[in-house]
């Protein structure tokens, strides 16, 4: 019972060891680019509906919380969905793994900061949209090994986009949905826009 033991978890070594060395192909370009919809649809119902985000900041993450989550569910059902079906094979469910566990650490990093801004440092909200984005750089990056290397260009303009974000904010301490939105609709744009055309086909044909 112990040598199968052992002979399972190195076929499960393995089979990480051969997933961290595979380009991952699960992201989809058509899923990604609808993510930048629904953060310029996010931004502009704010706009229309949120008075002042900065003295409703409940409204305001409620709102980005909600449409981070619907983002996620649309990249990791079609994640699955390209992995499972032909992309991957096999080794599936270890790249899906893997994909999960490099941007887990930003995720849980940005709802945590969020949670305790909110409670111990309200007045510190105004951070929150620029950190957040420097936090999917940072999680970009770490995908960039197992993704197509002009990867890192959608990491770069989100990194760049948050530290502006965060000069911008600090003149006014305000919430804005745009500062907050267009950062996202544009990489998010940039990001399948490369995964589009360094795959070389689209999502029909994958």
């Amino acid at each position: 019972m112990r040598d199968l033991d052992k002979a399972l978890a190195d076929i499960i070594a393995i089979r990480s060891q051969l997933a961290a060395g595979t380009a991952f192909a699960g992201y989809g370009p058509a899923a990604i680019f609808a993510t930048a919809f629904v953060a310029l649809i996010t931004a502009g119902a704010q706009y229309a509906w949120l008075d002042d985000p900065t003295h409703h900041p409940l409204a305001f993450l409620f709102g980005w919380a909600i449409a981070a989550g619907l983002s996620a569910l649309m990249i990791f059902t079609e994640m699955v969905a390209r992995s499972r079906r032909r992309h991957h094979s096999g080794l599936a469910d270890a790249m899906i793994h893997q994909a999960v566990e490099q941007f887990l650490p930003s995720a849980v990093a940005g709802v945590l900061l969020a949670f305790v801004l909110w409670k111990f440092a309200a007045e510190s909200l105004w951070l929150l949209p620029g950190l957040w984005q420097v936090l999917v750089s940072l999680g970009v990056f770490a995908s960039v090994r197992t993704l197509p290397r002009s990867v890192a260009l959608a990491g770069a303009w989100y990194f760049v986009a948050g530290f502006t974000v965060l000069l911008i904010a600090s003149q006014t301490h305000e919430l804005s949905p745009w500062t907050m939105g267009l950062p996202f609709v544009i990489g998010q744009s940039l990001m399948a826009t490369i995964i589009y055309f360094a795959s070389g086909v689209s999502d029909v044909e994958g």
